[in-house]
């Protein structure tokens, strides 16, 4: 059966509203909650806060740098998040974007790919307890290893969204995290994350692929699916090159070049017009209950897939993120 998970959206108020939303999906049976770290509030701060507030959710983050934390820092993290939450913990790690590495984290975007398969190898390194001992691109040596804590397993689901960031997933890590996938474009790109499973001698059904919808119920579904679009052009066009990419392989080419162009010139609301209602249709679930949730189970009838995120729009309120919670649980 798939699961289903909310991720919790970026900007909220206070630590309070963290903890209700998580608290909140816990009440209405929702598998594992999932945090993002980006320029705000330190992820690992909130996720010990979490473990602490709720009593069966998973916990997850959305996701950690391969530039913002050593691996061996990494695996510290994972470990005693590990034992604050019963092991209920899977660490998200991704490529990030040359925007957070460069402007934030004041480091050299290079080789992302590389640096991300080597930041896995050494956590898994750090939380099996051995000695770290690495020969890398990027990181050479070792010699220590864990003390005062007990080795733990941690699963390490990776954010992809090209054919070769998907396949090192499927080969090095043990769950994969996508979005702004369309149905049948998730199917198509399942090949990749099965063909690195193959690559690494794993069974793909072993590990766990978890797609983020980002999703508002309303009874108005105009005014869903008006902010799903203003969503949609700021990830096209704002979020880096990544999502634009994409989307534009997914047959929608077109619709993000004249998103670009709009918002290149400044014209955010031509940016929002060049949203189609297709783009909406297939990339998110936005509209009533009754089509949020038949999105949703279109996109659960996708093979392989083990998991749904249930995730929001940024300038949802609060009242829109429970009741979308409420629409959606299992």
């Amino acid at each position: 059966m798939t699961e289903r998970d909310v991720v919790l959206p970026g900007g909220l108020d206070s630590t309070t509203d963290i903890i209700e939303v998580a608290t909140h999906a816990e009440d209405h049976g929702y598998d594992r909650i999932s945090l993002p770290e980006v320029t705000g509030r330190d992820g690992v701060t909130l996720l010990a806060t979490l473990a602490e507030r709720t009593d069966r959710i998973g916990l997850s983050n959305d996701v950690f740098s391969p530039w913002g934390r050593s691996p061996a820092v990494l695996g510290q993290t994972g470990v005693t998040l590990q034992e604050l939450s019963d092991g209920r913990y899977r660490m998200g790690l991704g490529t990030s974007s040359s925007d957070l590495t460069e402007k934030w984290h004041l480091a050299e975007f290079d080789r992302p790919l590389r640096r991300l398969r080597e930041t896995i190898d050494i956590v898994n390194q750090v939380t099996s307890g051995d000695r770290i001992d690495y020969e890398g691109e990027f990181f050479d040596g070792g010699g220590l290893k864990l003390r005062g804590v007990e080795p733990a397993e941690v699963p390490i689901d990776v954010a992809a969204l090209g054919p070769k960031a998907v396949e090192l997933a499927g080969r090095f890590a043990d769950g994969w995290v996508p979005q702004l996938f369309t149905p049948d474009a998730l199917a198509d790109r399942m090949a990749d994350f099965r063909r690195g499973a193959d690559l690494g001698d794993r069974n793909a059904d072993d590990l766990r692929v978890a797609v983020t919808v980002r999703s508002c119920a309303l009874d108005d579904a105009e005014q869903a699916r008006d902010i799903a679009a203003r969503q949609i052009a700021f990830l096209v066009a704002a979020y880096g090159p990544y999502y634009q990419k994409s989307v534009a392989s997914q047959g929608f080419e077109a619709e993000t070049d004249a998103i670009q162009s709009a918002w290149d010139d400044g014209d955010r609301a031509a940016a929002v017009d060049a949203v189609s209602e297709e783009m909406v249709d297939g990339l998110v679930a936005a509209g009533t209950p009754e089509d949020v949730r038949s999105t949703v189970e279109r996109f659960e009838a996708v093979d392989g897939l083990d998991a749904v995120r249930v995730g929001f729009f940024g300038e949802m309120t609060a009242d829109q993120r429970r009741w979308t919670v409420e629409t959606l649980a299992p």
